[in-house]
């Protein structure tokens, strides 16, 4: 049997590969980087290009060999023009292709982050196909996203840098979006390579790293809800390094309430120092770090009437209120050429997030409507993780067919500590809504409970060519040993799952550009318990066939994506029909439907996406708690249909608006179901979006850099509920933000 000794054992006998290969001789970069479309030379600083740009990006960390991004998993996407990514490691760890990738994927480039003024990693998706937000509404607590109709911070699929992020009960990590170069969507399982997760698929985050030429800019912000935010950005080659050690330092400092009110906050601290050592062009070793403090509120609740309806009353309270989360990681990402075609990585992340939330809660409100019952809630929550990733790139011929090949050995492991404690909390008035009025006690806390879990996984990838066929073929292993307390002085509960899940996927370059595909993948999940017999839960599994066609049109930076699906996971938690008093791993769900998207830059600054979903996700068995069979039901909260589009334009530098940047957006979110016994129906809503920018240089060049910004979400104030798991949620009233940008 695999043992954890013996997983240690194998991980540290993979970081031996590279001990003796680390030093080497100092070498010049390439100097050249991308600006805001304006050429940077690092060595004279010489800036050439047009006056004007109209991007809203920075710096692209992900293309040319003056960024130290590394070439394959964990490294983020390249060859990035305006919202258009050609290549991505996400779905292969290894530098592929877009079109030649048997999955779906999707990515959110910075200059679109930037256009959008993106204020929350689940924002940063809501252009994408496939994806769901705002399934609970407005919700500033959490990072929570569906893909294909599956919730992905749950089933542990958001990743940082190609290192999964776990999270567990109240507390996960929180990711600032302007932090980031990119956001990657990879649709459908993804546990052939990367092990537990959801079967919806994965989201990757990358960080901004460090390029060997110096830039800068500085944000600030003002808008709705007294909201005051500065952002910057900063960097460039260590003076006195030669060339082979660069920095970068970014952060975050904002104050702000909530529509809310109620002296609900969203404020944030955030700092990510970044440094990479480039001794030669084989090797790169880049450190990335971050620390970062939020207050949000507890709950975002409104006391739900019966009937699925949203009252007035704000279940919280400020005289016992507030999410305070304390996060920080230090990791490196580490990268040696043995040659062309022999390469080594090594990334690795600790991460510790400390947690305290108050709220209170309205139960219930007498039958005059005069007073509203009321409970509180306290927790308090500790998590450390560590993962390690190795991975060992090949590249080969065999006869007429070429190989990619990646083997890799990767390690997790968190501990988490909870404790929770509850209590009464004195009547509202809901008269005079004497809100932060009374006093009310801190619950006593009750003894913590405690999870540990390790995961060691083995994966072997082959990316074989064969004329004009790609077949992606990939296997992975899996043992994931987990540890239970309920409380210090309890008896450990021990359980232990092994899974293998892959991939197999096949592609044909048809013509130039388009490629049709197919490919199967299979995922796991590992579920905590035991059902009325005493047995252990056994992990949820699922299955995906999807096939589609991808075409990036020749000479143009257009690309387009058609996908159909099938997804099924089986052996997932429900009510026992038979003793309803536990659970029995014997559930079902169905999710499959098309997804159609188009991205394309147009010119600097004038972009387009467009991403368009059919899905049908429904339990094909399942209990409700109260043991009514709902069997066939759709799942609540998951549109049927998803309608995005988002386009900027610049006006070019003949045109007498030079300097003038316009955009739109428009979010058409289908009805779903408010509950899932399939009572109620969500209504359709649709949002707009509006971007208004000036670069200032377009009066005059020494105003070169200087841009103004506003942004405005859901212009037309639309008022809206969405309902989901049978409660009820309120939607974001429409927001203005405005911007100072000065870039350098």
């Amino acid at each position: 049997m695999f043992t954890r000794s013996a997983s240690l054992g194998l991980l540290l006998a993979s970081t031996a590969l590279v001990g003796p290969h680390m030093a080497g001789q100092a070498a010049a970069q390439p100097a050249d980087v991308q600006l805001n479309e304006l050429s940077v030379e690092a060595a004279g600083q010489v800036v050439t290009g047009p006056a004007v740009s109209g991007a809203g990006g920075n710096v692209s960390g992900g293309d040319g060999g003056n960024s130290s991004a590394t070439s394959g998993g964990g490294g983020g996407p390249s060859g990035v023009t305006g919202y258009v990514a050609r290549i991505s490691p996400t779905a292969t760890k290894t530098n592929t292709p877009l079109i030649e990738t048997p999955q779906s994927v999707s990515v959110v480039t910075r200059e679109q982050l930037n256009d959008r003024n993106v204020q929350s990693f689940s924002d940063a998706l809501a252009y994408v196909p496939g994806a769901t937000i705002n399934v609970s509404g407005f919700d500033p607590r959490f990072d929570q996203v569906f893909i294909r109709g599956f919730d992905v911070l749950s089933n542990q699929g958001t990743y940082r840098d190609g290192l999964r992020q776990i999270g567990s009960g109240f507390i996960f990590p929180r990711i600032e979006p302007y932090g980031l170069e990119a956001v990657t969507v990879l649709r459908g399982p993804a546990s052939g390579l990367y092990g537990l997760g959801s079967p919806g698929g994965i989201l990757d985050a990358t960080s901004k790293r460090p390029v060997f030429a110096p830039f800068g800019e500085v944000w600030f912000q003002s808008g709705s809800f007294d909201r005051f935010q500065g952002n910057f950005d900063l960097g460039g080659p260590v003076e006195g390094s030669n060339g082979t050690m660069a920095y970068r330092l970014t952060g975050v400092r904002r104050e702000a309430g909530t529509f809310i009110g109620r002296g609900t906050n969203d404020d944030q601290l955030n700092i990510a120092p970044a440094f990479t050592w480039k001794p030669s062009a084989d090797t790169t070793l880049t450190f990335l770090s971050e620390f970062q403090v939020r207050n949000t509120p507890a709950t975002v609740f409104y006391y739900n009437d019966p009937g699925f309806r949203v009252t007035k009353y704000y279940s919280g309270d400020p005289r016992f209120a507030g999410l305070d989360q304390t996060q920080y990681r230090i990791g490196y990402a580490f990268e040696h050429r043995f040659s062309d075609d022999l390469i080594f990585r090594q990334n690795f992340r600790h991460y510790g997030i400390f947690l305290s939330a108050k709220y209170t809660s309205i139960d219930s409100i007498n039958e005059a409507r005069t007073l509203g019952s009321r409970s509180t809630g306290y927790i308090r929550e500790g998590l450390v993780q560590q993962t390690l990733d190795n991975q060992l790139e090949a590249h080969l011929v065999t006869g007429p067919i070429s190989h990619t090949l990646v083997a890799g050995v990767d390690y997790a492991h968190y501990g988490l500590s909870n404790r929770f404690g509850g209590g009464p909390a004195p009547d509202l008035n809901l008269i005079t809504q004497n809100y932060g009025r009374q006093f009310i006690p801190t619950p006593t806390l009750a003894s913590p409970t405690r999870q540990a879990q390790d995961q060691i996984g083995v994966y072997l990838q082959d990316q074989a060519r064969f004329g004009d066929f790609i077949l992606t073929l990939n296997g992975r292993h899996d043992w994931i040993f987990q540890d239970n307390r309920t409380t210090p002085v309890s008896a450990v509960t021990r359980q232990d799952d092994t899974a293998f899940t892959g991939r197999v996927g096949l592609g044909y370059v048809l013509a130039p550009g388009l490629v049709p595909y197919a490919s199967y993948a299979t995922t796991f999940t590992p579920q905590v318990g035991t059902d009325a017999r005493g047995q252990a839960f056994k992990p949820a599994s699922g299955d995906q066939i999807e096939a589609g066609v991808k075409y990036l049109i020749p000479g143009t930076n257009i690309q387009t994506a058609f996908a159909g699906f099938d997804i099924e996971q089986s052996s997932i938690l429900r009510t026992d029909p038979t003793n309803i008093a536990f659970q029995a791993a014997t559930g079902s769900v169905r999710s499959r439907g098309f997804e159609a998207e188009a991205t394309a830059n147009l010119a600097p600054g004038t972009n387009l996406t467009i991403a368009y979903t059919h899905l049908d996700f429904r339990f094909l068995s399942q209990t409700s708690f109260g043991g009514t069979n709902q069997d066939g039901n759709r799942v609540s909260g998951i549109p049927s249909d998803t309608y995005a589009s988002f386009l900027t334009y610049a006006f070019p530098t003949s045109s007498a608006f030079r300097g003038l940047t316009i955009g739109g957006g428009i979010r058409y979110i289908g009805t779903s179901f408010a509950d899932d016994d399939n009572t109620v129906r969500n209504p359709t809503v649709t949002l707009y979006d509006a971007l208004v920018a000036y670069d200032f240089a377009a009066i005059d060049p020494k105003y070169q850099g200087l841009r103004a910004q506003i942004n405005a979400y859901n212009i037309f104030d639309r008022t809206y509920n969405t309902c989901a798991f049978g409660n009820c949620f309120r939607g974001a009233p429409a927001t203005v933000i405005g911007s100072l940008i000065y870039r350098w």
